[in-house]
C-alpha cells in the first residue's frame, strides 16, 4: 500500500509517517500544503492518501479541496480524510461525489492504533469508513419529520456500525447476534427509510450520507 500524508502539523505528520511506516506500509511522501499534496500525487500516484481537513493559508477547508481535486486526477484514489472534530458539512462536500474509498475520521482515532489501521485497510480496498463519532451526533438528533425515528433502537445500532463500514459478519459479533438477524435488520432499514433494499456496499453507505446532507440542510 502506497500512502501520501498531507498535514500541515509536522509533529502529527512525522508522527504518522513512522506509525504507518513500523506496520511495514509504504508511506511514499508527505506534504505540509495542498500544493505539496497534490505534486506528491502526481509524482508518486499513491494507493491512498491520508489528508488534514483544515491546511494552509485559510485553514479552513482546502484539505477537503485538495482531496477532491486529488480524485479527479488519480480516479480511484483512495482517501483518508482526518479532522480535529466533528464537521458534518465537509464530510458530505467529499462524499457527495461518491462513497467507495473514502473514509472520514476524527484525529483522535489515530491514537488507537487498531481502529485507525482498520479503517485505513477498509477504505484502501474500496470499503467506506465514516468516524463513529459523526454518526452517534447524527442519531442523536430529534426531529419530527427525520426518517430516522423510524427505526427501531436495534436498527440504530446497525445503521450506526454500517456507516464505520462494517459488513454482517462484523456487525453480528459487535451486537452479539445471528448473521440472519443483521439481515433482517439492514432490510427493514432500507425500507425505512426509502430505499431498495439490497445488501450492496454503496446503498449500504447511503443509508446514512443521506441523512448527513439532510442534516446540513436543516441546520443551514
Amino acid at each position: 500500500m502506497r500512502i501520501v500524508i498531507a498535514e500541515d502539523d509536522l509533529l502529527l505528520r512525522e508522527g504518522l509517517a513512522l506509525l504507518l511506516r513500523a506496520e511495514g506500509l509504504d508511506v511514499v511522501a508527505t506534504a505540509g500544503d495542498p500544493a505539496g499534496f497534490l505534486t506528491a500525487v502526481d509524482d508518486h500516484r499513491p494507493d491512498i492518501a491520508i489528508v488534514d481537513v483544515r491546511m494552509p493559508p485559510t485553514h479552513t477547508d482546502e484539505g477537503i479541496v485538495a482531496a477532491v481535486e486529488a480524485r479527479r486526477r488519480l480516479p480511484g484514489l483512495a482517501v483518508l480524510v482526518l479532522s480535529a472534530y466533528v464537521e458534518q458539512a465537509f464530510a458530505t462536500d467529499l462524499l457527495a461525489h461518491g462513497s467507495a474509498r473514502l473514509g472520514y475520521m476524527l484525529k483522535e482515532r489515530v491514537g488507537r492504533v487498531e481502529e485507525f489501521l482498520a479503517a485505513l485497510h477498509r477504505v484502501a480496498d474500496g470499503g467506506t469508513a465514516i468516524d463513529p463519532e459523526i454518526v452517534a451526533q447524527l442519531l442523536s438528533r430529534s426531529r419530527p419529520d427525520n426518517r430516522l425515528e423510524r427505526l427501531s433502537p436495534r436498527e440504530r445500532d446497525v445503521l450506526a456500525l454500517m456507516a464505520e463500514g462494517l459488513g454482517n459478519a462484523a456487525i453480528a459479533e459487535r451486537l452479539f447476534v445471528t448473521d440472519g438477524a443483521v439481515h433482517k435488520h439492514i432490510r427493514s432499514i432500507f425500507a425505512k427509510l426509502d430505499l431498495a433494499p439490497t445488501d450492496g456496499t454503496d446503498r449500504r453507505v447511503a443509508a446514512v450520507l443521506q441523512y448527513l446532507e439532510d442534516g446540513d440542510r436543516r441546520s443551514a
